[in-house]
């Protein structure tokens, strides 16, 4: 019985997707005991694995080696090895598509794999953020009807003969459910295994099964009644986080222009201990969730005819945040008469965030694209991203942060606010900071060459 390898932990899991949450959930996994098998389609990033080389920061580079070398680690292109597994977790990337709409071909290809090898006994759980409906309307389907079309092809069965074949059924045979991913890179207060998991299954008992796993390596598991709910639970948190952070951008253009320092005021008010909770500004959003979630409940809402507009106000605010700073350094600049064009720009952290090496969906890159359109030139410094590619804009490397490269420049824009840069050493060698994470906010005498946020 599944139950009896998950409690006793002799149960093998497979992970599709080895970024940021697969990563991070295998080595979760294997580090209570269970064998675990990597499954992605990047080559390269496989074989990096494979030799130890971890491309997540939460993930050392020691323990993952250590998970290869015990045996219960192994990382394959080979989807085949799903019919070894008993557990099957989905963790691929559900970016949104040009037009800022749900794109899912991941979820639809793992899925499809899956369905391949697909058999009795099998825990499937998609993790990966998606809006509500797609692990009922879209995976469950498409495990179903690849069962169909497989019965209906085997050799010297009639349509007739074929139809009468017993196929696997969800809740039975095998047992499908969604559990929300909940990583956030570089949080050293909650761990994977202390965050709590939000399950959802499609019956009742394929919630049972899933929760149990669970169980095993996260402290606390709170099942729900369906994966619909648990879906929409992972795109509430998250346009939760962008409506405020929408909220207090505009607060802060508010106080630019009544010349007050909007970090005064959150600080000020969050010495209220009820009613309140502190979110700040920025030069726009980042990471996978907080971006993109947004625009997949408002897409959703639209099939429901309703307009999201509180959402899509916040994420129009936030998106303009880019340009928002670009109008702040043609400020600085015109402090020293310099005008945008032909002026040398050094953006210090290029990361969505402080102290991690995370650059997906960073708005560093939208605000070096606008630099570069209006003609300036442009360099970098950040300690843990190396080199970034800005598409046709071209490749740049990060630079050493010395007096000289400071001086040289006609404004340094403060992106990410990384916690082992001197920010005292750039406000007394630059010629203006326009700083907008309020990095400053430790220099004791702030100097009248820092424009913040």
């Amino acid at each position: 019985m599944l139950i009896d390898k998950i409690e006793n932990h002799t149960a093998h899991v497979g992970i599709i997707g080895l970024g940021y949450v697969g990563l991070s959930l295998a080595v979760a996994i294997a580090e209570v005991g269970y064998r675990v098998t990597g499954i992605d389609i990047c080559q390269e990033r496989v074989n990096r694995l494979r030799i130890g080389v971890s491309d997540v920061p939460d993930v050392p580079n020691d323990v993952l080696c250590r998970f290869l070398q015990s045996g219960r680690f192994c990382i394959t292109t080979d989807y085949s090895v799903l019919e070894k597994m008993d557990i099957v977790n989905i963790c691929v990337p559900t970016p949104l598509s040009a037009n800022k709409t749900p794109d899912i071909q991941h979820i639809k290809a793992a899925v499809e794999k899956i369905a391949t090898h697909l058999r009795r006994e099998q825990l499937i759980i998609l993790e990966s953020t998606t809006y509500p409906g797609t692990t009922e309307e879209v995976v469950l389907p498409l495990l179903n009807s690849y069962q169909y079309f497989q019965s209906e092809e085997q050799s010297n069965l009639t349509i007739a003969e074929s139809s009468t074949i017993s196929r696997l059924t969800v809740g039975t045979d095998f047992f499908l459910g969604f559990s929300p991913e909940r990583i956030e890179p570089g949080n050293c207060d909650y761990s994977l295994r202390d965050t709590p998991k939000i399950v959802g299954g499609v019956t009742q008992k394929c919630t049972y099964l899933a929760t149990s796993f669970y169980q095993q390596f996260i402290k606390k598991v709170y099942p729900v009644s369906s994966p619909r709910t648990a879906e929409m639970t992972k795109l509430l948190e998250n346009t939760f986080r962008s409506v405020n952070i929408g909220l207090i951008n505009e607060v802060a253009m508010i106080c630019d222009r009544m010349e007050l320092d909007v970090w005064e005021v959150i600080e000020a008010a969050s010495t209220k201990p009820f009613g309140f909770m502190p979110f700040y500004p920025g030069p726009g959003l980042g990471g996978h969730c907080i971006p993109i979630d947004p625009h997949y409940l408002s897409w959703l809402s639209q099939k429901y005819q309703y307009n999201a507009r509180f959402i899509e106000l916040a994420s129009e605010i936030n998106d303009n945040m880019p340009k928002y700073v670009i109008e702040k350094v043609i400020l600085a600049l015109k402090m020293n008469k310099r005008v945008i064009k032909g002026s040398s720009l050094l953006i210090i952290g290029v990361a969505y965030k402080k102290d991690i090496g995370d650059i997906r969906e960073s708005p560093a890159f939208d605000v070096m694209r606008i630099m570069l359109d209006k003609g300036a030139q442009i360099l970098y410094h950040d300690p843990h991203v190396s080199n970034i590619t800005l598409g046709e804009k071209g490749t740049y490397t990060s630079q050493e942060l010395t007096s000289t490269l400071v001086e040289s420049v006609d404004c340094v824009v403060i992106i990410a606010n990384h916690s082992n840069i001197d920010y005292d050493f750039i406000s007394k060698h630059a010629t203006v900071v326009v700083d907008t994470r309020n990095a400053t906010r430790t220099i004791k005498s702030i100097p009248n060459n820092i424009i913040k946020l």
